[in-house]
């Protein structure tokens, strides 16, 4: 049974699917040192953080007794990048989903496209997926693609509107078998359904569950509505890690940690900030600032370092570069102009919220992105 090596702290979200492929046969690195296997389900529980679930160990006994392993989720913290990060084995700078928002060419200069959700504008704009094709937006091939080359059958045990969804298209990039997958019973039932065969061919299933995520965003993480969430996750693996055959290796990891926000800054209501300012994109925690023209520059991070200090630090792209934020591989220029000429990252507890123009995102109570260890660390899980 393969089995994560431990001390891996170093190690990234990046890392899973590469040393996923060497234990199912194909000739790839390592990193993470999994033993031969015949099946694989990787779990992802979005928001299950490294450092939120060390705390409720007691509440999550399953899940905290066997994460041995923690890795770095990649910065920025948020899902679309972790997915990307994940599916493509590559971090941020290579794939070029840089955040939650961020600026893409349009027809009259720079225009927001909302990975996420695959939206223009918004999270509630026009589907993007005629106008920005997600296979165009990200073009590096996928693990999972390198998985069916080899003859590996491919499950997908997740929500059933994502199997189409922009970001699916645009990172995992593979069609597979979709077991619908909407509650802890269907999931359940789905990984089994992956596991329990005779055949002699491998399998592999990516798994996606939402609740705790969305909990944490709606009520903040270790609320008692949250903790209700991961106290029936907890009970789910416990049950599928009794029932799995010995030639499947289950993992489980998270795609970010997430921070109970304490203090709100509205950018909608500071007009300085808004001064040759074109589009701010990214989400309350990791702001990408476009500005109108480039001579603005050092006016703008002036301004906006000053504004927002000391709840928030300002860096340029160029400095956010030098320091491989994204990273350690320089970006191509497509993937350069989506990073904000500015990025604002939160400090401590603090959000930079847009009420006006993201009424949804800015009601939220718990909020992820940044370069916090409370966001960034995610444990990796393995079966016994």
């Amino acid at each position: 049974m393969a089995k994560p090596q431990s001390g891996a702290a170093s190690h990234t979200l990046a890392d899973v699917m590469p040393s996923v492929a060497a234990s199912l046969g194909l000739d790839q690195l390592n990193p993470l040192g999994f033993a031969p296997t015949r099946d694989v389900v990787v779990l992802l529980i979005d928001g299950l953080g490294a450092e939120l679930l060390a705390r409720h160990c007691d509440i999550a006994p399953t899940l905290a007794g066997h994460a041995d392993v923690t890795l770095t989720a990649g910065f920025p913290a948020t899902t679309a990048t972790s997915l990307a990060s994940l599916a493509i084995g590559a971090p941020c700078a290579t794939h070029g989903i840089i955040g939650y928002s961020f600026a893409v060419p349009g027809g009259d200069g720079l225009r927001l496209l909302n990975s996420l959700r695959w939206k223009l504008d918004s999270a509630t704009g026009d589907d993007a997926r005629d106008l920005y094709p997600p296979e165009s937006v990200q073009r590096h091939a996928s693990r999972l693609e390198d998985l069916a080359a080899h003859g590996v059958e491919l499950h997908y045990v997740i929500p059933a509107y994502q199997l189409t969804s922009g970001l699916t298209r645009a990172v995992f990039r593979a069609p597979g078998v979709l077991h619908p997958a909407a509650s802890l019973d269907e999931l359940r039932t789905g990984i089994l359904a992956v596991a329990q065969h005779s055949g002699a061919n491998s399998r592999f299933a990516y798994a996606y569950f939402p609740d705790l995520d969305v909990s944490g965003h709606l009520y903040g993480p270790e609320s008692p509505q949250w903790a209700a969430v991961l106290r029936d996750i907890d009970a789910c693996i416990a049950d599928l890690f009794a029932d799995l055959p010995s030639t499947c290796t289950m993992l489980i990891t998270g795609d970010h940690g997430m921070i109970h926000a304490d203090t709100v800054i509205d950018l909608d209501a500071w007009p300085a900030l808004h001064r040759d300012v074109h589009l701010i994109g990214g989400e309350a925690r990791v702001r990408h600032v476009y500005l109108d023209r480039p001579a603005a520059l050092a006016d703008a991070h002036s301004t906006w370092s000053a504004e927002l200090s000391p709840y928030a630090t300002v860096v340029t792209r160029e400095q956010a570069l030098d320091e491989r934020w994204f990273g350690p591989t320089p970006p191509t220029q497509v993937i350069t102009t989506r990073i904000g000429d500015l990025i604002a990252v939160a400090e401590d507890r603090a959000v930079l919220l847009r009420p006006v123009r993201e009424p949804l995102e800015s009601a939220l109570v718990g909020h992820h992105g940044a370069r916090t260890t409370a966001e960034q660390l995610v444990p990796l899980i393995a079966n016994p």
